[in-house]
């Protein structure tokens, strides 16, 4: 087992953190580091990213997938820069306020970016624990794991430790020992092909080249049954707007 360089691990500021965090969100991390080294390069601060049209923030975002992630991250540098004077808050209640934060992430946050002994469960961490305290448990709740985790976790260096959980869940998963299938919240993970999310996608990847007429784009991607739900999901979501019928990326 190795431990694994990551640039939020190399530079722990609380914006790279957030940054990685909703990135990883559904995400593995050999496709996050070369898109979150780009998406740095573009928006190095809160304040560039805030100030930036959201088209392209989603424009950087592209290939990553599960785009409202962008939008969310946007909306929340924009709130940190409007309501917290440009900091990063270091409290749960506030993180969770930030769009696309839920518990997990905010938790995550201040653990990486503030070196704080909070407990949070996600996929690996699920992994290491289930492997060592709940081996013969079939349906573990995140309540029942979140009282172990508070137990064990190292209250002097607690950003190390969730790196070492980290990578040791990932070398369990590896090594075909991961049963996160024991987790009473587990739900697989539907297949790209064949889904709403795939169009979604496709949609987004022509219009981050530019504005197109929704006839045009339609005959672009050879579009079946599902286009008009995922597009008038991108139009709800704020991602993508219609002026009467010219398709772009929200400004």
């Amino acid at each position: 087992m190795l431990y694994r360089d990551m640039p939020w691990r190399a530079d722990t500021r609380p914006y790279f953190v957030l940054v990685s965090e909703l990135m990883l969100q559904q995400t593995q991390v050999d496709r996050v580091i070369p898109k979150f080294t780009a998406f740095i390069d573009r928006f190095p601060d809160l304040l560039s990213l805030a100030g930036a049209p959201l088209s392209d923030v989603i424009i950087q975002w592209s290939g990553l997938g599960y785009n409202r992630r962008a939008k969310y991250l946007h909306a929340a540098a924009r709130k940190i820069i409007a309501e917290f004077g440009g900091v990063i808050p270091s409290t749960q209640v506030e993180l969770i306020g930030l769009p696309g934060v839920g518990p997990s992430t905010a938790a995550a946050v201040l653990a990486y970016g503030f070196n704080q002994p909070v407990a949070f469960v996600e996929t690996n961490i699920r992994t290491v624990y289930f492997h060592h305290f709940f081996e013969d448990a079939t349906r573990v709740s995140d309540k029942a794991l979140l009282d172990v985790v508070r137990a064990t976790v190292d209250a002097e260096y607690p950003r190390q430790w969730y790196w070492a959980l980290m990578d040791y869940g990932s070398f369990l998963k590896r090594s075909g020992a991961s049963r996160i299938d024991k987790s009473a919240h587990y739900k697989k993970q539907s297949p790209l092909q064949g889904s709403l999310r795939e169009v979604r996608g496709q949609i987004l990847r022509v219009l981050v080249s530019g504005d197109m007429i929704e006839s045009d784009l339609q005959t672009e991607l050879n579009a079946d049954d599902r286009f008009a739900t995922a597009l008038q999901g991108l139009i709800r979501d704020g991602i993508v707007n219609n002026s009467s019928g010219h398709l772009h990326l929200t400004k």
